[in-house]
Formats: structure tokens, C-alpha cells, sequence
């Protein structure tokens, strides 16, 4: 298919894994052949869509598919499938299919599967996402997903120690070296003028050619190296084997690590080519060729040596990548084929031994061959390749790899170095190789196992014999078995003119030949020495290289961040509410005057209105409420609270004044919920001390006056701008835009509310996805915590007297039960109920057109629940288990999600909203815009956000009194 082509398939390529894990996450724990049956088919399915799509990618085509999202920004959903992209999406859904096989016979039957299958679907989808995004800002977001799905995989068996760890350090150095990559990817877009790959990969002349391309590359590489493991950042990677095997297996052949050297490959036609590339991708690929090799061979568990020899593969792949040779990065994508195949096998097989022998210590193993004969046979060929033996596939790429190391023309001293660390890496390989493989499978049966080992049910090895036979054919018949593919993929890499390259298994006597002998033989003779002085025990079991430990670095500057966060803590912070709004809103003050340095702060001209007595008189009572509620603050907070509600009462009116009804109604509808918390709250308060000594009365009179000073300077500030821009001329204007198109593409004339659900309706879900969030936080840290000590000693008559302490809102009624009798009779709320139920419904239904919308019409459905459950008496997990405020909320962004994702269906951008016209018998000729359900989620998140914060303060007010007078049945702990 030509370039520029749409199909429909990427989408649902792109979107099955994610709906399978979706669907194993509800899938019964304990069914395992279920759930590793639904979770392979998923992978299946998806592995038989890439397949069939081969054709239209492998003389050059390119799959591409658009979805409009922010089409003025330039920023669209684009799937893209070239053939190097379809060489990763083949490798990364077969071997999903053959690991989810394995991992229905490996987990054990007390481990949550349903978790794991659900888990490893979301990570095979998110690679997918990385390899086929055509936006390099899409191709960012898959990025990082994978680093927190991998996070969850590592940590799986979450109660071990090491688990929690690795996840730890393999997310910290990932996510932020994914961080470094979103702006290496920013840079390289604004070079480019586009973030599309199509136009990134055309203008790699003009990144190589900006004064920014060493900034953009190094941020780039900054990603690439961190995510598969190049050193320094090579310690990371050893640490995350506390992953079960099948995600180890995964992990280490066709996702996550092998996304650093997929972005090297997809970016080499626009970042290669320079002699900066060269040094620093060649020189770290070389460094982490040999360290990873040189640690493989001492490591005494398996899945580190496996885990080391990844990283020294990894090296491998990207100083062939680095050499900037077409023919290199021909050989760096036939090797990335070939690792995946050996490496996974090999993980498999270790988990086998590790699950029939109950061990992975390589001390303590040895003779399986006779017990487990087939795992061995299948276990030693897949060792070959990774050692580089003739006749199998590691062996051809490796061969590719030595060519262009001694075909490579640079300084002297690099065109003889280079081949020495190629040769010098091949014989570390075969040393470790033959570790994983002699070691274990040959010499005297060990005794001291905890299992004694026989072979594992056969379709357990089944995936281990489709993967060893791949590399079996590939290593004898290249051409026919993957000769294709190889074209394929290489060819978008190279730029699309691949260079002169054979597959055959013998190319006669020549330097690379004599390598791969001397590697072999030097291997051997290493491991017989080795082994030798292993006997004699004078071998350590991990030796260092120097006293340098990335591990113990990583860790080091971990601790040394949290001491200096908790020094900073200490010194600077406070559990008191006052200071810490102090300090912000200080700081707020002093930037603002260094933001405001060389701007003339000057009156405009336009014309002056004149003062109107009305509202003059209107905030003259504003005013005198604002100053009697921070002189009442002290005496008595419950009229505080009072005259600061006079404060919102006239800021509702001040909106009204100037023709905004939708604000105004709003506001006061805030207000009384800010209202209710603020009363809420004042049962947390610290009681007020009678007779406090001079000094302290002293310390509180210049604490009030400093404070009286901060907001006459913030307050009078703000003024003066305020004043300042309301007297200058306007620039020009948006309402027009706004007033014009709100009725023609919104579908309502109500243009503020047009706006919140359809022109910024990405903000509104932006800002009820926060608000669902912070919701939940609150819940969660307040279901645990427990009022202070001396508001729950005191006597509850004194509290009943001393209004300050909000003990108005709550008093002893039957039953020990409290009722809030001095807020709401009991009897008003409950009549109140169904007429609040009835004007939110007119709120809503009228809000497209009319002042109102969901955010009035929840907050109002909140308030009628909420005075309901207060007045009544109705105990907090009786209402709970009636409203379920977390159902709200997920059903509200659930909505309005589900809302924007319709209209991606019908080809639309991202929450598009569409008016369709119905008649209905009764009511008649009706418009029903789409906005309306997107509406009807912002409603409900506003319900269920409001009540799960507000009952949750509640309920520790309850608790509080209810500790002073149990009710019969407690249980013991609960009041």
C-alpha cells in the first residue's frame, strides 16, 4: 500500500491487547487455562493480523492511519506500519502467544493470574504503541506506558523484597530517561516543524544540519540508553529477574528492552551519519558489549546470566548501529531478529529448571540432561546460538557484526581496537554460554535439590521447541526462511536503498570466519579455566570492574534525595495550615513583583463608567464582611464563617451585575458547599485557650498584624492590575469566534456552557479527571486518619456551648446518634430532597442553552444528598452503601470518555460534538447534542466528588463524637 494509504486494521491491531487484558482482569483468579487460553488468543489474533499484513509493507509499502485530534496543534492519532515495524509487531504478538502458553504452566496456582495476563496484554499493547506511532509525541506516550506496565510486571510478587526494588529501579532510571526522550523529541520536532515521523525521517539533513542536533541527539539517546540497558545504566536490568520468568522471557527478547535500540533503528536515517553518532553510540555500545559480557560469566543464577548476556547484546546492536554503515544497521536489525528468538527460549528454559529443580543457583545443578533429556537437547541449541555456533542463527548475525568491524575505516587505532572487543566479546560469550549450558546439563546428577527434576508437561516446552526449531532453520537456510523479512525491515531503516548483503551460511576463509573460530576455541580454553579455578574456590562470585557500581551509584543518589527532602522538610515545613499559606502566598506575591520587573504598571484610557450606588453600596457591605470575618476569626469561628459566606453572597451578585448568570449561579452553589466543608472542618480544629500567657498574646497580635500586612500588599496588588487591564484598550477579542460558531457547531446558545462541553471540552475532562482524583486521595487519606486528641477529649457539653468549634453542625440525638439539628431540620431536608432532585434535572437539561449545565446540577444533587444524610442522623456506611460516591465518579469519566471516543468512531477528532434531531410523541421536535452525555459525566463526577469528600469529613466527625458516646453493638475499635 502506498504511502499515505488508510486501513482500518492498525486501529484494532493497536486496541485488541487492551481489550483482552481488559477482559482477563474479570476474569476468575483461579481459572488459569481460561485465562492463559483468552489472553493467547488475544495474542493470537493480533500475531494473525501483523502476518497478513506483510504484503502491503514488503516491497517498501507503508501502512498508514490517521484519527484527527488536535488537527490546529498538528497533533493526530497516527498509526504507522512500515516493514521494520512489521518485523517488531511480529516478534512482539508471537512470542506473546508462545509466553502466555508457558505461563499457564509456570505461574503457580496461588498466584493471581487474572492480574498477570491482564497486565502483560496492556505491555504487549503498549510496545505495539511504540512501534506503530507515526508521532513521535504519541510514540513518547506508548514509551512511558511501557515503563509503568513493566513497573507492575517486575513487582508482581509484590511481597518480595527484591521485586519491590527492581520495580523501584527500573522505573526511576526508564521514566526518566523516557523523560529526557520527550525532550530530545521536542527539540527534533521544532527543527523538523513536525512531530510526524513521515516528515521527521524526510528532513534528517536539516536536524543533522541545526545547531541543535547535539542537544536533540544526546536527549534522544539519553532515552534510548536507558531504556535497553547501555551502560551506564546497564544495573538495572539485572535487577529486574525478581519478575517472574514468562515476563522475564518477554521483557528481554521482544519488548521494553528492545525499545532503546528499535528508536535507534526507526531514528538512524535522521540522527546517523555524523561523527558525534559514531563516538558516543559506537563507544557506549562497545563499553556495554564488553561489561555485560565480562559479568555474564561469573553471575551463579541463571536469569543473570541470561540477564547480563542481554545487555551485552543489546551493546552489540548499538555499535552496529552506531558504525554508520547502511550494512551495519542491516546486521544490527537481522541480530534484534535473531536475539529475540535464542533469548527467549533460553529464559523459558531456565524457568523450567528453576520450576522442576526449585532452584536457579548454578552451583548447585548439575546432570539434568538425564532427567529432563529434551529440555537439554532444546536448551543446548538455543545456548549455541547465543555462543554464536555455525549453523544457527546467532551465528550469522554475529558474522555480520565481525565484518563490519574489520571492514570499518577510521583512525588507526579504532580500525584495529574495534575487531579485538568484537573477538574479545565472542569468546566472553562462548565462556558464559557454555556456563548456562555445560554446567547444568552435564557432569554428575546433583543430589541436593529441593524437587527432584523430571521434564515439564509438553506443552510447556512447546514454545521452547517452536522458538530453538526458528533458530535452527534460520541458522541453515537464511534466505528462504528470513530473507524477505529481512529486506523488509532493514530497508526502512537504511533509508530506503538497501545495500549489497548475502545470508549465506559460507562466505569462504575470511577475517569474520576466523573470528567466530577464535572466539569459539578462545571461549572454551576460557571456560576450562575458569572452571578450574571455581574448584579451587578462587573465583569471586560477582567480581567488580574497579570499585564502580552503577547499582550502588543509583542507590546513593536515591538516598541522598530523600535525606535532603526530609532536611528540607524539617527545616522548612510545618504541620500548621497558617504558616504554609503564609509561605504561598508570600511567594506567590514576591513572583509576581520579579515577573512584573521592566513593565510600566499604567492606567488605560478608555472610558471611565460612572459609579453606580447600587453597587457601590453592595461591595461597601462586601467589604465591611470580609474585615468582620478576620476579626470574628478569632473570637468566634462559627460567624466567620457566616460573614465570609456575606463575602461569596456578594461576589454571586457582582456576577449577576455584569451579565453572567452561569458564573453567579455557580458561585453560589460553591458556596454553600464551601460552606458546609468549612463547617465540616472546624470540628478538626484545636479548641480555643482561655488565659494564654502575655508573650504569646504578644506573638499572636504581630503574627496578625504580619499577616494584615501580606494581604493589604497581595489584595492592593491585585487590585491595581485588575484595574489596570480593565482600563486599557482590549486586544483583540475571542467572543466573537465563540458567539458566532456556538449555535452553528456546538448545537446551543448558552455560550459559556458550549465552550466547557465542546470548544475546551478536553480542559473539562482534564479538570474532572483531576478533581475525580483528588477526590479519591481525600477518601483514602481520611478513611484511615482520626481527629486531633484534644478535640476528642473534650467534654461534650463544652463543645456543645463553644460555638468555635463547629460542634453546632452535629448534637446527641436518639440512639447516641448525632443530628444536625442547628443546620437543617431533619424534616425540611427530607421534604427538600426530591424539590433539589427536580431543579438539578432543570439545571441540567437547560444548561446547553439556558444558564445552568452539569457542573450546577451535580453540585446541587451533592448538597440535597448531603443535607439529607447530615440532618437525618443516616450513619456514614449506611450512605455509603446507598450512593456509592465512587461509582459516580467512575461512571462520570467513564461517560465522558466513552462521549469522545464516539466520535473518534465515526472519523471525527476527539470529543466532536454532533446535534441529532428526533420527534418524540408527546414532547415534539427535539435537538439532543452529543455534549449533552459529556454533560451528563460531568455532572455525575461533580456528585460523587463532592459527597466522597464532604461525607468523608463527616464521618470523622461522627467518629469523634461517637467516641464519647458509643452506641450499643459497637464493635471494639470502631468508635
Amino acid at each position: 500500500m502506498a504511502a499515505g494509504a488508510v486501513s482500518p486494521s492498525l486501529l484494532l491491531l493497536l486496541l485488541l491487547p487492551f481489550l483482552g487484558g481488559l477482559v482477563t482482569a474479570f476474569l476468575p483468579t483461579r481459572a488459569r487455562t481460561v485465562l492463559a487460553g483468552v489472553a493467547g488468543l488475544v495474542a493470537a489474533a493480533a500475531a494473525v493480523k501483523v502476518i497478513t499484513l506483510f504484503p502491503l509493507v514488503r516491497d517498501g509499502g507503508v501502512i498508514v492511519e490517521t484519527f484527527a485530534w488536535v488537527p490546529s496543534l498538528g497533533l493526530d492519532l497516527v498509526l504507522r506500519m512500515d516493514g521494520f515495524a512489521w518485523m517488531f509487531a511480529l516478534v512482539v504478538t508471537v512470542i506473546g502467544v508462545l509466553v502466555c502458553l508457558y505461563a499457564r504452566y509456570y505461574m503457580s496456582p496461588d498466584d493471581p493470574v487474572a492480574r498477570f495476563y491482564a497486565m502483560f496484554l496492556a505491555f504487549m499493547g503498549a510496545m505495539l504503541g511504540v512501534v506503530l506511532s507515526g508521532n513521535l509525541l504519541q510514540m513518547v506516550v506508548f514509551w512511558e506506558l511501557t515503563s509503568l506496565v513493566s513497573f507492575l510486571l517486575i513487582g508482581y510478587w509484590h511481597h518480595r523484597v527484591d521485586a519491590q526494588r527492581g520495580a523501584r529501579m527500573a522505573l526511576v532510571v526508564t521514566g526518566g530517561g523516557g523523560l529526557c526522550l520527550l525532550a530530545g523529541v521536542i527539540v527534533i520536532g521544532q527543527i523538523a516543524g513536525s512531530y510526524e515521523l513521515d516528515a521527521v525521517l524526510a528532513a534528517g539533513a536539516l536536524v543533522r544540519a541545526s545547531p541543535l542536533y547535539p542537544l536533540a541527539m544526546v536527549l534522544v539517546l539519553l532515552g534510548a540508553f536507558t531504556k535497553s540497558a547501555q551502560f551506564p545504566f546497564h544495573f538495572w536490568l539485572p535487577r529486574a529477574m525478581a519478575a517472574p520468568t514468562p515476563v522475564s522471557a518477554y521483557l528481554h527478547s521482544a519488548t521494553m528492552v528492545k525499545a532503546g535500540v528499535f528508536l535507534l533503528a526507526r531514528l538512524w536515517p535522521v540522527l546517523a551519519g555524523t561523527d558525534l553518532w559514531f563516538w558516543l553510540v559506537g563507544g557506549t555500545g562497545a563499553a556495554t558489549l564488553l561489561i555485560g559480557a565480562y559479568a555474564a560469566m561469573f553471575q551463579n543464577d541463571l536469569k543473570r546470566v541470561l540477564a547480563y548476556s542481554t545487555v551485552s547484546h543489546l551493546g552489540l546492536i548499538t555499535l552496529l548501529l552506531g558504525l554508520n554503515s547502511p550494512l551495519a544497521a542491516v546486521a544490527a536489525v537481522f541480530h534484534i531478529l535473531n536475539h529475540a528468538t535464542f533469548k527467549a527460549s533460553l529464559f523459558m528454559a531456565a524457568g523450567i529448571v528453576d520450576h522442576e529443580t526449585g532452584t536457579r543457583d548454578i552451583g548447585k545443578l548439575n546432570g539434568l540432561i538425564k532427567a529432563m533429556p529434551r529440555t537439554g537437547v532444546l536448551a543446548l541449541v538455543a545456548t549455541g546460538a547465543m555462543a554464536g555456533v555455525p549453523l544457527l542463527n546467532g551465528f550469522l548475525s554475529k558474522e555480520m557484526f565481525f565484518a563490519e568491524t574489520v571492514m570499518l575505516r577510521s583512525q588507526p587505532w579504532v580500525e584495529w581496537t574495534l575487531p579485538l572487543v568484537a573477538t574479545v566479546a565472542g569468546i566472553f560469550a562462548v565462556v558464559y554460554s557454555l556456563r548456562f549450558g555445560y554446567d547444568i546439563f552435564f557432569g554428575p546428577p546433583s543430589t541436593d535439590l529441593p524437587r527432584q527434576p523430571e521434564e515439564p508437561p509438553r506443552w510447556m516446552r512447546l514454545p521452547i521447541q517452536f522458538l530453538v526449531l526458528a533458530c535452527l532453520v534460520v541458522g541453515v537456510a537464511p534466505e528462504w526462511a528470513v530473507g524477505g523479512v529481512l529486506a523488509a525491515a532493514a530497508r526502512p531503516v537504511v533509508g530506503g536503498v538497501l545495500p549489497e548483503y548475502s545470508l549465506a551460511v559460507w562466505h569462504g576463509i575470511s577475517p569474520p570466519l576466523l573470528m567466530s573460530l577464535v572466539a569459539i576455541v578462545g571461549g572454551v580454553l576460557g571456560y576450562l579455566w575458569l572452571r578450574r579455578r571455581q574448584e579451587r574456590g578462587e573465583l569471586l562470585d560477582t567480581p567488580g570492574i574497579g570499585h564502580i557500581s552503577g547499582r550502588e551509584l543509583f542507590e546513593a543518589g536515591l538516598l541522598a534525595a530523600t535525606r535532603a527532602a526530609r532536611t528540607f522538610l524539617h527545616v522548612a515545613g510545618t504541620r500548621r495550615l497558617q504558616p504554609q499559606v503564609f509561605a504561598i502566598v508570600a511567594a506567590g506575591f514576591v513572583l509576581a513583583l520579579l515577573a512584573s520587573r521592566g513593565v510600566p504598571l499604567e492606567w488605560g484610557d478608555r472610558a471611565r463608567l460612572p459609579p453606580s450606588q447600587p453597587f457601590v453600596l453592595l461591595w461597601i457591605i462586601g467589604m465591611v464582611c470580609a474585615i468582620g470575618a478576620a476579626a470574628m476569626a478569632k473570637f468566634h469561628r462559627l460567624v466567620a464563617i457566616t460573614l465570609m459566606g456575606g463575602v461569596g453572597l456578594v461576589t454571586c451578585l457582582t456576577f449577576a451585575w455584569f451579565s453572567a448568570p452561569d458564573l453567579a449561579l455557580t458561585q453560589i452553589v460553591v458556596e454553600v458547599v464551601t460552606t458546609t466543608l468549612f463547617l465540616l472542618g472546624l470540628r478538626w480544629l484545636p479548641m480555643r485557650l482561655e488565659g494564654v500567657g502575655e508573650r504569646d498574646a504578644l506573638r499572636g497580635r504581630l503574627r496578625r498584624g504580619r499577616d494584615l500586612l501580606l494581604a493589604i500588599a497581595v489584595g492592593g496588588g491585585m487590585a491595581a492590575l485588575s484595574y489596570a487591564l480593565l482600563t486599557r484598550p482590549a486586544p483583540q477579542s475571542i467572543s466573537p469566534f465563540f458567539l458566532s460558531r456556538a449555535y452553528s457547531e456546538g448545537g446551543g446558545t448558552n455560550v459559556v456552557n458550549v465552550m466547557l462541553v465542546d470548544f475546551r471540552a478536553l480542559d473539562t475532562l482534564g479538570e474532572i479527571t483531576v478533581l475525580g482524583a483528588v477526590a479519591l486521595t481525600v477518601f483514602a487519606l481520611l478513611r484511615r486518619f482520626r481527629p486531633p486528641a484534644e478535640s476528642v477529649a473534650q467534654p461534650l457539653q463544652q463543645r456543645a456551648v463553644a460555638a468555635d468549634t463547629g460542634t453546632d453542625l452535629v448534637a446527641p440525638s436518639r440512639d447516641g446518634e448525632p443530628v444536625g439539628y442547628l443546620l437543617v431540620p431533619a424534616v425540611m431536608a427530607r421534604l427538600l430532597l426530591p424539590v433539589a432532585l427536580v431543579v438539578a434535572a432543570h439545571f441540567f437539561l437547560r444548561g446547553h442553552n439556558e444558564p445552568g449545565g452539569g457542573f450546577v446540577a451535580g453540585l446541587v444533587v451533592a448538597i440535597a444528598l448531603l443535607m439529607q444524610s447530615l440532618a437525618s442522623g443516616t450513619r456514614w456506611v449506611e450512605m455509603r452503601a446507598q450512593v456509592r460516591p465512587v461509582r459516580w465518579v467512575a461512571f462520570g469519566l467513564l461517560a465522558a470518555s466513552t462521549t469522545g471516543l464516539g466520535a473518534v468512531a465515526f472519523g471525527f477528532p476527539f470529543l466532536t460534538s454532533h446535534t441529532a434531531h428526533v420527534t418524540l410523541p408527546v414532547l415534539g421536535a427535539l435537538h439532543v447534542p452529543s455534549a449533552a452525555f459529556f454533560d451528563l459525566g460531568v455532572m455525575t463526577v461533580v456528585v460523587g466528588a463532592t459527597l466522597l469528600i464532604l461525607t468523608a469529613l463527616a464521618h470523622q466527625s461522627i467518629r469523634a463524637h461517637r467516641k464519647l458516646a458509643p452506641r450499643a453493638g459497637d464493635e471494639p475499635g470502631e468508635t
